[in-house]
């Protein structure tokens, strides 16, 4: 257990549990599992089966994404008059992508002690079987529902130079691979990881119009994550280097103005962009009749 906490209130521990494979668990988790006075779990009925698969007898409660505001302050309560308890997600880690979030906000604001178990993580084991980059990467989890909100971050997503990991759901993998093609292009590399610990685990290595292909013709299963290369910064600096093609250098430096840089700035930042010195863009300038 936690020491060295404020005399009197409880931990709240947050235990990563299996994602599928039910050896997936750490020594220390089982035994917060077995000591805690409560184990809040986002269903119940499925972490019944972890706990009867290692004789845990410990109460539970649900804390899940329908009840995460009410029920955190009620578990806050329990955890000030001293009670420790064990917070457990469905899978994996809790407080990513996962409501338990707003129960360690909670904890934090009222002065509660968190600690946390470390375990599985479906985007940390899918990332490291991809055989994509993983030294820098982002972390999507799903993409939002709401098609404004999902274009927009979308629309973030196309110039990302990270690794990308997403969460999706089989029965929307198909429309998430097409929105994929739209933003990123059809060509872009991933690795599609489903059934992972699992008997049947996959990680396929493809691209999104090699996916698209595969569940034309077959039914998606298992819960997956998606693994996209990030876009390479040279051809960033093409299509960028395309812009700046299009626009005259008055314009380009006008641009920089603008934004409320003065005059040399702009000029520094004009001759970066273009690949050129100062020097040449003072010249310019000056044949044109702008010069600083």
């Amino acid at each position: 257990m936690l020491e060295n906490h404020e005399e009197g209130s409880g931990v709240l521990y947050l235990c990563a549990t299996p994602i599928g494979n039910l050896e997936d668990i750490t020594l220390r988790v089982l035994n917060t599992l077995k000591t805690v006075d409560l184990i809040a779990a986002e269903d119940t009925r499925h972490s019944i089966k972890l706990l009867n698969h290692y004789d845990i007898h410990t109460p539970m409660t649900s804390y899940h994404e329908y009840n995460k505001f009410d029920k955190a302050r009620e578990l806050v309560r329990q955890l000030q008059d001293g009670k420790n308890i064990a917070l457990i997600t469905d899978a994996g880690t809790p407080a990513i992508s996962d409501p338990g979030e707003e129960l360690v906000r909670q904890c934090h604001a009222a002065g509660v002690p968190v600690t946390s178990l470390p375990g599985p993580s479906a985007c940390i084991t899918a990332l490291t079987l991809s055989g994509l980059p993983a030294r820098r990467f982002c972390f999507e989890a799903f993409l939002p529902a709401e098609k404004k909100e999902r274009r927009r971050i979308l629309d973030e997503l196309k110039n990302e130079t990270r690794t990308i990991i997403l969460y999706e759901a089989p029965h929307h993998l198909t429309a998430t691979l097409a929105d994929l093609k739209e933003a990123l292009g059809g060509g872009r590399a991933m690795t599609l990881c489903r059934e992972l610990t699992k008997k049947y685990e996959e990680a396929w290595q493809t691209t999104v119009d090699g996916a698209i292909a595969r569940y034309e013709d077959e039914e998606p299963r298992g819960e997956c994550v998606l693994i996209l290369e990030g876009r390479s910064e040279a051809s960033l600096r093409e299509e960028q280097a395309r812009t700046w093609d299009v626009m005259t250098v008055e314009e380009h430096v006008a641009l920089y103005e603008a934004q409320g840089l003065d005059r040399k700035e702009a000029m520094r930042r004009a001759a970066r962009d273009r690949g050129v010195s100062r020097r040449d863009i003072y010249r310019i300038l000056t044949e044109s009749g702008q010069g600083a």
